[in-house]
Formats: structure tokens, sequence, C-alpha cells
């Protein structure tokens, strides 16, 4: 019995297992409010719609039918990537649409087939080209499996998980991934036969076939190549003048397949049969949309492992479209959500002969400069694309498949990134610049799962050498805790203007935290800080369509204690503080750099954002990586002030700096606390917050 009350009593205080009763009783109390919350967060659509305002209709059906017009083509050439029947390309385009009104977290995105999607699938199905599954089976059950695994992702909230893939490795393997695509269409483009697989194949291949290509075939994919690319430089050139010529550029696609459809069918169809035409055609045979079937459980198994790259692939440029997006029309967008979305329109997308989809960065453009409204307009895109599929397939029967290659090309050689970028991840990092170099060569010679896995696997290889071979610095000023605690103390004013807000990260900045701290470092601002547009009258105009930001806002006030939002003072200094960061990679700047908009957006253009305690190491890597970095009190006259990043000794520093430019003047009252007086507002501020993340 003496053992038995000694086990209970180690128990009763045993300290993880008090935790995990705590945290089992408040989540048992909460359980109730948060599912109710959880099940809306999945239908963003009943916070939005009653806040709409109609007057909105008219951009979202403009916008609606433009991008209608703009995924015809596109599906139809993306699925000829895929290899398989075009017509299902349009197959795979109605529903996500339709789904995305309801599930979106923006109000750009584009979903549908892809170029990325296309060619990872396009691997499957030659893999299982020689079982008994046809070309669009085997895709219908790749879009089921990145349905599978965006759901699990997406309703568990681990979209953070994709945070693994750094922004080198997508450079390296979307560069890859385009030119293989580029490399696939060349036999259509010139009308060539007998190009084999592989890269260094098919280049050999293209050059051996050049005497035997289709003159015919040549004249009218370059003529295509040449139409897309005027109607593309006249839109940037003269479509803000324009109104033509912009509706002209942004759907040149549908322009050029609907010309040289017309042309395929002027020479070709007194021919007879298919052999002696001019050029090859699409030859579509469809009726409309086929019965829907769920994709058979032996297929599944089959697909499972080899359909993860197409996910990893088109899940990171799904979200990081949305998020781009989302930053650069001032709304907020839910990553985890967005998985959510991608998961389920996969996995019934497949029931009706799908290939996979996911967000289009052209499409997306394109809906943004329509000036889109609301995912609304995905209800009108719908439509359009229904009614291609039930009246327009056979019509086009006669598309030359050198204009889908034509359309092809141009749609992903804007993918491939310039030298300069590879260039600037070896000035800022080697690891970096390997990284990146690892996923575009295995991915162009070897295959799109081998060169994404090897290059994520180095990363990770080298993030667990940086722990174990860490470095350890000395200098003969032996200090203790306690005296460096006391100079860090005073190196913090005592009291801080109102506006000012001070972040310390706790360790060093690279890929796989980069996008997390710097969504804590913008959510503390705007839980302490009014946006800029709260100090003068806000317009109907500055109101936007989603309500998820102002939700997220609130949520996090009420958590932070914070009931009166109208008293919070509006964002002036943002001061970094660096002394803990001993490593920063060229994916940490690029998020950095993305903070400093996001922080000026929300705040206002005369936000300051100063960094403090910058060791020489990191200082460098963001020299290389592109970044103006100057002493705090030096002077620049070549460049203006947003285009430097002033770096201080101490925080003191930074902060008196900023009061000083600002015409300060301080003073106490009758407690003794500091009052700082702002010439440009003319309020008396305190001290206000500071935050550690």
């Amino acid at each position: 019995m003496k053992y038995v009350e000694k086990a209970k009593q180690n128990l009763v205080k045993d300290v993880t297992w008090n935790r995990i009763g705590h945290l089992a009783e408040n989540g048992a109390r909460a359980f109730p409010t948060a599912s109710a919350e959880y099940m809306a967060e999945k239908f963003p659509i009943i916070g939005w719609l009653p806040h709409y305002n109609y007057r909105w209709l008219i951009n979202d059906v403009i916008a609606g039918l433009t991008l209608g017009l703009m995924l015809i083509p596109q599906a139809l050439s993306y699925a000829k990537i895929a290899t398989i029947p075009v017509q299902y390309g349009l197959m795979s385009s109605w529903l996500p649409s339709a789904i995305y009104a309801f599930m979106g977290t923006t109000k750009d995105l584009s979903t549908g087939p892809t170029s990325l999607i296309g060619l990872l699938t396009s691997e499957v199905v030659a893999e299982l080209k020689g079982e008994e599954w046809t070309p669009s089976e085997i895709a219908s059950a790749v879009a089921m499996m990145m349905g599978i695994y965006g759901m699990v992702i997406g309703f568990l909230k681990l979209g953070f998980l994709l945070e693994f893939i750094s922004l080198p490795i997508l450079s390296g393997f979307i560069s890859a991934v385009a030119i293989t695509i580029i490399l696939n269409q060349m036999g259509s483009l010139l009308g060539e036969s007998g190009i084999g697989d592989g890269t260094a194949n098919q280049i050999h291949d293209i050059f051996q076939q050049l005497p035997n290509a289709n003159g015919y075939a040549c004249a009218v994919g370059f003529t295509g190549i040449l139409l897309l690319t005027i109607l593309d430089q006249a839109g940037k050139r003269w479509g803000t003048k324009n109104k033509i010529i912009w509706f002209l550029s942004i759907t040149r696609a549908f322009v050029a397949l609907l010309i040289f459809t017309g042309v395929g069918y002027a020479v070709n169809k007194d021919r007879g049969d298919p052999a002696n035409f001019l050029f090859q055609v699409a030859q579509i045979k469809a009726n409309g949309q086929e019965a829907p079937r769920v994709p058979s459980g032996a297929l599944l198994s089959k697909v499972a492992s080899r359909s993860i790259a197409v996910f990893i692939g088109s899940a990171v440029e799904h979200t990081a479209i949305a998020r781009a997006f989302g930053v650069r029309n001032n709304y907020v967008t839910d990553q985890s959500q967005e998985l959510t979305f991608y998961g389920v329109t996969n996995f019934f997308n497949s029931f009706f002969h799908s290939m996979g989809v996911g967000g289009a960065m052209s499409r997306t453009a394109v809906n943004s400069a329509c000036n889109v409204r609301s995912p609304l307009s995905g209800l009108v895109t719908t439509a359009v694309v229904l009614i291609s599929i039930f009246k327009l397939v056979g019509t086009l029967y006669w598309i030359p498949k050198a204009t889908l290659a034509a359309i092809i090309i141009t749609a992903v050689w804007p993918l491939i990134s310039a030298p300069s970028v590879f260039h600037r991840y070896w000035k800022t990092s080697l690891a970096d610049f390997v990284s990146s170099m690892l996923a575009f060569w295995i991915t162009l010679f070897v295959s799109t799962e081998v060169g994404i896995g090897a290059a994520v696997g180095f990363n990770i290889v080298y993030v667990l050498l940086r722990m174990v071979f860490a470095s350890v610095t000395t200098s003969p000023d032996q200090r203790s805790e306690l005296g460096i605690a006391i100079d860090e103390a005073r190196e913090m004013p005592s009291h801080l203007p109102a506006g000012t807000r001070i972040f310390r990260f706790a360790d060093s900045i690279f890929f796989p935290n980069a996008y997390r701290l710097k969504t804590k470092v913008l959510d503390t601002i705007q839980t302490y800080h009014a946006p800029v547009y709260h100090s003068a009258a806000a317009t109907e105009a500055e109101r936007n369509w989603s309500v998820s930001g102002e939700k997220r806002i609130r949520k996090l006030r009420r958590a932070a204690g914070i009931n009166d939002a109208g008293a919070l003072p509006p964002i002036n200094l943002v001061v970094v503080d660096f002394v803990k960061v001993n490593h920063v990679d060229a994916t940490a700047c690029m998020h950095l750099k993305n903070l400093i908009g996001e922080i000026r957006k929300y705040g206002g253009k005369g936000v300051v954002v100063r960094f403090v305690a910058m060791s020489d190491y990191v200082r460098e890597r963001f020299a290389r990586a592109g970044w103006r970095i100057v002493d705090g009190g030096e002077r620049v006259s070549d460049v203006s002030e947003d285009e430097v990043t002033r770096v201080y000794p101490d925080i003191a520093g930074a902060v008196l700096a900023q009061q000083s430019h600002r015409g300060s003047t301080a003073g106490s009252d009758s407690d003794g606390d500091r009052i700082v007086e702002k010439t440009d507002t003319g309020r008396a501020v305190t001290t206000r917050y500071k935050e550690t993340v």
C-alpha cells in the first residue's frame, strides 16, 4: 500500500499528467464553440456574402466571362501536356470554380488545370500506360490522391509542412518543369514525329528530325507564337489606355484558338482521311460531360506514392499564388483553408474523368486585372466552361496541334526563372544555390519526384548539420549573465512612444520558420495598432470584400484583452532586434522583404522599419541578397530612404533616431513618467507595448 500511495502522490504531482489534464479540460470546455467556428471557416462565403455590395456584380460577371474564355484554350492545352484526350481538360475545369465560390479565401485565385500539374501527371501516365487503365483514368486517380492528401493536411491545419519547400527549391523545380514542357511540345510545334522521352533524348531527336519537319505545322505554330507575343506586349504597352487592346491581350489564347481553328477547318475539311491533312489537328470527339465514375481501388493503390510529387508541387504553387495576391490586394488568405478547398475539389472533381487542378498564376493575374470583387465570379466561369463542353466540343475537332503547342509554350515561358535569380541565390547562400541546382538539374534530366525529393533532403541534412556543428564565440570581456542582462536593459528605453513596436527573434531565420515568423510579426502589429485608414473617414471604396481578415484581427484582439479597438494607436516605428539571429537564407530575406511591404500597406508609407544588432555575417547575407544595408546615421543621396535598410547597434539608438527624425520633444509629467509629444500628430502619447517573437 505504501508504494501505491507513493505512486498516487507522484501521479498527482506529475507535471506532464497535470498539463495533459489541464489541456483536456480546456479543450472540452471550448469544443462546442470551436467546432462551430471550425465548420464556419470551411465555408468562408457564410461570412462575406451578407456584406456583398451588389454594385460589384458587374465586375464579377466580366471577370468570370474573361476567365472562362481564357480557361477553354488553357484547359485543352494542359490536358495535352498530361497526355490525356484534350476534351478531359474542359471536363476538369467547370467544377473547381463553382466550389471555390463557397470555399475560397481569395477573390483573385483562378483554379483549374495547370501546366505544372499536366507535366507531373504525364509522368504517372507514362509509367502506367502499358497496364489495363486508360490515360484519363490514371489522371483521375492521381487527382483523387491529390484530393486526399490536400484534405488531410487542410482539415488538420498542417499547411506549415509545405514551408519545408524553400523558395530556391521552388524556383529550380518550376524552371525545370517549364523547360521540360516546352521540349515536350516541340514535336507538335514542328510537325515532327519520333521524338523520344527524356530531356537529352528529346534535344537530340528534335535536331535530328528537323529535316523532316512539317512546313505547314511550323507556319501555324510559329505564327501562333508571334500572334500571342504581339498581343501580350501590346497589352502591356497600351492596355491601360485602350480597353479593346487590353481585352484582346488577356484573351489572346482564345483569339489564337478561334483564328487557327478556322484555318484548320478551312484547309483540311475536304481532305477526308486525317492522314491527308496538311497538319495534325486535335480531333476532339466527345458528346458533353461523361457520367461520373469513381476511380478503381487497384489503380489508386498504384498511383498513391507517385502522386505525392504532383501534390507537393501543385499545393505549394496554389498556396503561394493565393498568399501573393492576398498581399497585393489587401486581404487575408488562410493557407489551411486553401488546402482544404484544394483537397475537396480534386477529390470530387476526380469523379468526372478529370486531371488534377490547382491555382494558376496567369489566370489569377488576369482575374485581378479585371478588378474582380469576390469569388462569385467563379460561378460565371463555370457556366462558360459548361457551355463549351456541351455546345462547342465538335467545333474544337479542328484545332491544330501546333496551335495548342504555341499556347502552351508562351504560357510556360515566363515560369523559367532568369539566370539572375540563381546568381542571387549563389551570392546569398551556397546552400540555397545548391538546393536550387539539385531541384533544377535532377528534375530536368531524371524525374520530378527525385528532383524535389533530393533538394528537400539536402536542405534537411544541411539544417541538421548546422545544428550539429553549432559555433561558439568568445571575447576578452568575460561578463556574467547578469551583466549581459543589465547591458541589454540599458539599451531598452524605459518608455516607448505609442506607435512603436519592438520584436526580438529568438533564433535564426530560414526556410522552415521564415513565413511563420513573418506572420507572427504582422499579427502582433494588427492586434495592437490601427490600420492607416482608421486615421481618416473610411470610405466604401476601402471596404474589402473579405471579412476573414477582420474576424481574425478581432479574435487576436479578444485574446489580448483589447476591447476598444478605436483607441489603438497607428504603427509608426518597427524595430527588429537581430541580437540572437546568427543565420538567414534566401527564403528569409524574401519573406522579410515582403514583411516590410505588408507593414507599410497596413500602417501607411510613413511607417519606418529599423534593424538592430545585426551581426556582420547576417548583414553580409542581406547585402548579397540585394538589400541596401546602411548604418543608422549614414547619409544616402543616390536612392530614396524607402530603398535602404538602416541598422543600429542598439534599440535605444533606433528609437531615438526615429524621435529625432519626426521632430519630437520629451518631458516628464507629475509622476516622473516620460511623455513624448510628436509634432506630426500633435498628440501626447505614453509607453506602449513590447512584443517578443
